[in-house]
């Protein structure tokens, strides 16, 4: 059998994502979270995964865009909340970044998690992938460097190889970007002898369009011998969540068991990158 592991992004999000990803993570769903500790709902939600340290990898959900900052940023945040997606994306390809004020975000951020918890992170990545970014991915290598080193951490990489991503034939002009913007940090990483994932799937549109019992038989096929697969389950949620609609297929399809046939037939069972040589 082979591992796989399957993360589940944006945990402290809202109460319905955590407390939804929690039942999967109890359930042995899930085999690593990722929380954003930016969030005001962050200090509760940080002592609900007490019971499942050491059973799932449990990382740091870096965070730029959708919510607000945990400290003052007058050049990236002159409101109250983060810049869209979009002038994120922009502005780090063009490396207009205020790298500065990035930087002391991301530390913030760091050392909310490392509050909260009691320990490092795991693992490190960005939400909606902002830590590929110039200007962002920096950052992530000195916070890896500061207060991860001495760990059995790793670094989310979003590359896939194209050959995979045109096999698997799920949103590959979406999937080819990510893993695109994904090179720079990728090879900055090996260079640094800082462990990664070598294969990242679970990237698609969210437009329900597909059902999960659809999507994901792909993204448990694959290369690779250490495997990441995002996913974003939870409760019905919020009206604030863009993915409200979304959250609440995937969380039942993780809880059937036709994800336990699903993972049978792929013949790969759910494993933590953490402690992996």
């Amino acid at each position: 059998m082979k591992r796989v592991t399957l993360c589940a992004d944006d945990y402290a999000l809202n109460d319905a994502v955590s407390r939804g990803i929690l039942q999967l993570a109890e359930a042995g769903r899930l085999s690593a979270i990722s929380c954003m500790s930016v969030s005001r709902h962050w200090p509760e939600h940080a002592r609900w995964l007490e019971p499942l340290r050491g059973r799932v990898d449990i990382g740091l959900h870096l965070t730029l865009t959708e919510l607000a900052p945990l400290g003052p940023m007058p050049r990236f945040v002159p409101s109250k909340q983060f810049p869209p997606l979009g002038k994120v994306l922009g502005d780090g390809l063009l490396h207009r970044l205020p790298v500065a004020e990035i930087a002391a975000e991301l530390e913030r951020q760091m050392e909310c998690f490392i509050e909260q918890t009691g320990h490092a992170p795991d693992f490190i990545d960005g939400h909606q992938h902002i830590h590929l970014l110039p200007g962002v991915r920096e950052t992530v290598l000195a916070l890896w460097q500061h207060h991860m080193r001495s760990t059995d951490g790793y670094l989310r990489s979003c590359h896939e190889p194209l050959g995979a991503i045109l096999k698997r034939g799920v949103e590959p002009a979406k999937a080819i970007i990510i893993s695109t913007l994904s090179r720079r940090l990728t090879r900055m990483a090996k260079q640094r002898g800082i462990p990664i994932n070598d294969s990242f799937r679970g990237v698609h549109d969210f437009s329900g369009r597909v059902l999960p019992q659809q999507l994901f038989p792909h993204f448990l096929q694959g290369t690779g011998q250490r495997p990441l697969i995002m996913c974003h389950p939870g409760l019905l949620g919020s009206s604030n969540d863009v993915l409200r609609d979304w959250r609440p297929q995937e969380q039942s399809y993780f809880a059937s068991e036709l994800f336990v046939e699903d993972m049978e037939e792929a013949g790969v069972v759910l494993g933590r990158l953490v402690g992996q040589s």
